[in-house]
């Protein structure tokens, strides 16, 4: 999907991972998925599919007696548009600012690092 993907809280991401596990499912299947994760009441996994479908995140099939929930972005959509949320808010944008920041405080291994620098050597140069 080319349009912009809807953000999403932290709880909504729970449902969705659910989803993205597997699709589609009732209401009580991701009440059951969750119940071992989440200390959430059966309302409130209602109440987040529910806000998920008003967002244009997932979508509801209500043509059989039991509705069916589903998402409508894949994980890879939901996370790109998650981590570039992220980099505006926090990195003004720039990719290269939180990089900088990561590997001056030592946050990333050296295995960490040489696998960036592969990934990079990798990436095809842009026509200027």
């Amino acid at each position: 999907m080319t349009e912009k993907v809807p953000n999403i809280s932290e709880a909504e991401w729970e449902v969705m991972n659910t989803l993205w596990e597997k699709s589609p499912q009732t209401a009580n299947d991701v009440i059951t998925s969750l119940q071992g994760q989440k200390d959430w009441k059966a309302k409130t996994v209602r109440t987040l599919l529910d806000r998920l479908v008003q967002k244009g995140v997932a979508g509801v099939n209500k043509e059989q007696r039991i509705y069916t929930f589903y998402p409508l972005y894949s994980q890879d959509e939901c996370q790109r548009a998650e981590a570039e949320s992220f980099i505006k808010r926090i990195y003004g944008g720039t990719v290269k600012s939180m990089l900088v920041q990561f590997i001056e405080e030592d946050s990333l291994s050296e295995e960490e690092i040489e696998e960036l620098k592969s990934i990079l050597d990798e990436k095809p140069k842009k026509k200027k």
